[in-house]
């Protein structure tokens, strides 16, 4: 058993650094082709508020954008794209962060979660510092969120070769790489997906 000073002892250790990286790279089809990053939510942009939450986090701030480029250069460190034009998938975006990415660890956030708090992504470092060669994404009830999760960059390699045998899904991929699950609860409010008009309109009120 470990000393009573020492038992806790990895809590007081503080995170690895780690890039970050935003998805706002899609097709938008849900918003009827717009470019979902840059719509307005509570008076900003959705990036603007995912880059407010996550940028005292890293000194490598990365966001994924294959149009726009220009309105979305002063949110991030640096901008990647996809390499095919018409727009394959999330996971296109994530191998392109990895590429660049300048941290051990990246953690990954989609633009439309903007309900999403820093108490949420604390764990998920917790969780990756503890299982720290292993992807780690959000888990609620019986769904898992690939798309909020922090990977090991050293699974770079890994993620390509999936990619060229022709694997799309984050989630599968992730699980088929040992993917750990941080356990939120099955109604979780900080998950709320904001991808279509609707859900913009409905949670626009101001928060409490």
């Amino acid at each position: 058993m470990l000393p009573l000073r020492n038992r806790h002892a990895y809590r007081l250790v503080p995170p690895r650094p780690c890039s970050v990286l935003l998805l706002s790279g899609g097709r938008g089809q849900r918003m009827g082709g717009q470019d979902k990053g840059l719509l307005e939510w509570r008076g900003e942009p959705l990036i603007a508020h995912l880059q407010r939450l996550v940028r005292p986090l890293t000194d490598d701030l990365i966001i994924s954008c294959n149009r726009n480029l220009q309105q979305y250069t002063g949110y991030a460190d640096r901008l990647v794209n996809d390499e095919s034009p018409d727009f394959p998938g999330p996971l296109a975006g994530i191998r392109a962060g990895l590429a660049v990415a300048r941290h051990g660890h990246l953690l990954i956030v989609p633009c439309d979660v903007p309900h999403i708090d820093a108490r949420l992504l604390a764990e998920l470092r917790e969780t990756a510092q503890r299982n720290p060669l292993l992807p780690v994404m959000v888990r609620h009830g019986e769904f898992w969120e690939p798309l909020i999760c922090i990977l090991p960059t050293a699974l770079r390699d890994a993620v390509n070769s999936a990619w060229h045998a022709g694997e799309r899904s984050p989630r599968k991929l992730f699980l088929q790489l040992g993917g750990v699950g941080l356990e939120c609860p099955a109604d979780d409010p900080r998950l709320a997906n904001l991808n279509t008009p609707a859900l913009l309109q409905t949670h626009s009120g101001v928060s409490e």
